[in-house]
């Protein structure tokens, strides 16, 4: 029942237009035909094209540390708005080199080096706030944004 469906570069994301329904009874009936399709879970997080833009939008850290060279934002997202104890075990993994935020159903990583030079990772996040995640890095997002406006 999806129409104009598309793949996003090699970004792991979906555009579609779909019948008017809930997010999340449409994220369950992709999980469920990617389980009947693949043979194993794959967690599915569906935003708008006006959620996406204010996601691309909102500006969780300093300008100064976003334009930062070497730094790099990551957005994860979540099904729902982490809890105050999600949120607490996450503030746990704050260091000098990876700071975090949650608005919404977002969580915003800032690594201030290479991702692949901190102890955090996509796994860690999902085990601490207990709840599946899909991380990309905020540039992807801007363009998917960008490319797919809210108008659509």
């Amino acid at each position: 029942g999806l129409s104009n469906v598309e793949t996003f570069i090699a970004s792991g994301n979906v555009i579609f237009d779909a019948p008017a329904e809930s997010a999340r009874t449409l994220e369950e009936k992709i999980e469920s035909h990617l389980r009947e399709s693949l043979g194993y879970e794959v967690a599915t997080f569906i935003r708008s094209t006006s959620e996406l833009a204010d996601i691309a939008g909102y500006r969780p850290f300093a300008t100064s540390e976003l334009d930062k060279e070497g730094n790099s934002l990551y957005i994860a997202f979540l099904r729902s708005q982490p809890g105050g104890e999600a949120e607490e075990r996450l503030s746990a993994f704050r260091t000098e080199i990876d700071d975090f935020h949650v608005h919404e159903r977002e969580l915003y990583w800032l690594c201030r080096k290479k991702s692949s030079e901190s102890a955090f990772s996509g796994a860690l996040l999902e085990k601490t706030i207990g709840m599946p995640a899909t991380m990309r890095n905020a540039t992807t997002v801007r363009k998917l944004a960008a490319k797919y406006p809210a108008s659509r």
